[in-house]
């Protein structure tokens, strides 16, 4: 196993389902990546290295904090990158 950022999966699966709530907002890839990368640099990372290391990180994601602290990161990413998207409009 390499050296994982067991956050980045927490947020892809967050920003998915965050995203359903809003109707008016682009989901296009480059969107989408801007969100992820918005969320993840105002959130902790979860580095693990080994199964075991994985599961206890999984085990932490069930405290209700914890995923209320993700939720919060990806509805504040999902605000900002709406307000200005960085990429060309049709």
């Amino acid at each position: 196993m390499e050296v994982y950022n067991y956050m980045e999966e927490l947020v892809y699966r967050y920003i998915d389902e965050v995203l359903k709530k809003y109707n008016n907002v682009c989901k296009c890839e480059k969107c989408r990546l801007d969100m992820t990368a918005y969320a993840l640099n105002n959130l902790p990372p979860q580095y693990t290295v080994t199964e075991k290391g994985k599961l206890f990180t999984k085990v932490k994601e069930m405290e209700s904090q914890y995923g209320v602290d993700i939720i919060r990161e990806v509805t504040k990413a999902i605000e900002v990158v709406s307000e200005e998207p960085r990429h060309e409009t049709h």
